[in-house]
């Protein structure tokens, strides 16, 4: 490989590096982006909804995560003074705006676990190891 070449590979290299480190810090840890595939439908879900499909998750990781993504502006908690109360969250369009690209890896991750026997993560409907 030439100079030039690697230098070009380097800088666009190092240019990634910005908003690689921007999206792990909105998306990194074990829940959000299951999080963020879950509230994907049109219908708002209740937090409720979100911890009996997630599976594992305690109430105190769902909370903190619902908050981050919120506070980053990809969930919207919607509250509703009722009694009890309600609370509801959806995707802003800056959280829909991800579901394309979280398509892509998915499909990517499909490819890869097909070369793997056992991708170590359990089903969270049948809770067979997939």
């Amino acid at each position: 490989m030439c100079a030039k070449a690697r230098q070009e590979i380097m800088q666009s290299t190092e240019e990634l590096l910005c908003p690689i480190r921007y999206l792990m810090n909105i998306f990194s840890g074990k829940w959000k982006l299951p999080i963020v595939c879950m509230l994907s439908g049109e219908i708002p879900l209740r937090y409720s909804t979100i911890k009996r499909r997630l599976g594992d998750i305690t109430n105190v990781m769902l909370a903190q995560s619902l908050k981050e993504l919120e506070t980053t502006g990809i969930v919207h908690r919607e509250q509703y003074n009722e009694i009890p109360p309600r609370v509801e969250y959806t995707l802003t369009e800056k959280g829909k705006s991800v579901l394309p690209a979280l398509v892509q890896l998915a499909e990517w991750a499909i490819g890869a676990m097909q070369n793997e026997s056992v991708c170590g993560v359990r089903c969270t409907k049948c809770r067979a190891t997939v």
